[in-house]
């Protein structure tokens, strides 16, 4: 079943493109997609999608209408236990994020992001499809007018990976590391057992001064603010990071590795 929000969303496009006297057809030609296109994200056959609502917002002068309710619809579908953390994440100054065998997910293109998803082979296309946008919508935190320091760390392990995506998966983070507000760190393969290996972490520093930790297992995750588990989460972050190399080696690492991807 849709969420309440996304239907909203096709409700108001499909009032205001006929309040406009346009018809899917005319509407399709000012937006530049197909009429079946309108059609089919009117009627929910296909899933919603940012840059199609975009452009419906500037033809049908809505302002930012529909792409600010996409945003709602995105927060909708995340699960419940994971939207505290995306509220800390909204509106924090500073986001630390630790995974031993992934790249965060703040940090994914969209195809690494969908292999990620479709680990889960119970999830249908669909909804996959859903998070994919979530996970991107997510991103627009990195490029707003005042973003946070993000700091990040992964372990070598995950920049080997052999799979298809991992050419253009490098070459973002290289893109992504040349941001002031973007640290990345690299946990050497040699830098033997460490903390990190517990599994993996975040933490958001926020506004007020307070930190919210969040945990992820392969079933759930969970969002913690109470002194007591925020100073764990501190301690084992600061042992993540001194095993981890300087910015610039890591740097280094990253583009050697993307090198034997070869050209994508």
């Amino acid at each position: 079943m849709e969420e309440p929000t996304a239907s909203l969303i096709r409700t108001q496009l499909r009032r205001m493109r006929s309040a406009s006297g346009l018809t899917q057809e005319d509407f399709g030609r000012l937006v530049h997609y197909s009429a079946s296109m309108v059609s089919a994200v009117e009627t929910g056959t296909r899933p919603l999608d940012r840059a199609f609502l975009a452009r419906a917002d500037e033809v049908l002068k809505t302002g930012d209408l529909l792409t600010s309710l996409l945003r709602m619809a995105e927060r909708e579908s995340q699960p419940s236990w994971f939207r505290p953390w995306l509220e800390a994440e909204r509106s924090a100054r500073q986001l630390r994020y630790f995974n031993p065998c992934l790249i965060p997910g703040l940090l994914q293109t969209e195809n690494y992001a969908r292999t990620v998803l479709r680990f889960d082979t119970t999830r249908p296309h669909e909804e996959v499809e859903r998070q994919v946008a979530a996970r991107m919508a997510r991103q627009e935190i990195l490029t707003r007018d005042c973003p946070p320091l993000v700091i990040a760390v992964t372990d070598e392990s995950s920049l080997r990976r052999r799979d298809a995506v991992m050419a253009e998966q490098l070459a973002h983070l290289v893109q992504m590391a040349d941001l002031p507000h973007i640290q990345l760190h690299i946990i050497p393969a040699d830098a033997g057992l460490h903390v990190g290996l517990s599994g993996p972490l975040a933490l958001a520093h926020l506004a007020e001064g307070g930190w919210v930790g969040h945990m992820e297992n392969q079933l759930a995750g969970s969002a913690v603010d109470d002194e007591d588990a925020t100073s764990t989460l501190l301690a084992r972050w600061e042992g993540v990071r001194s095993v981890a190399l300087p910015h610039a080696l890591s740097i280094a690492l990253i583009k050697e590795v993307e090198s034997r991807h070869g050209p994508q």
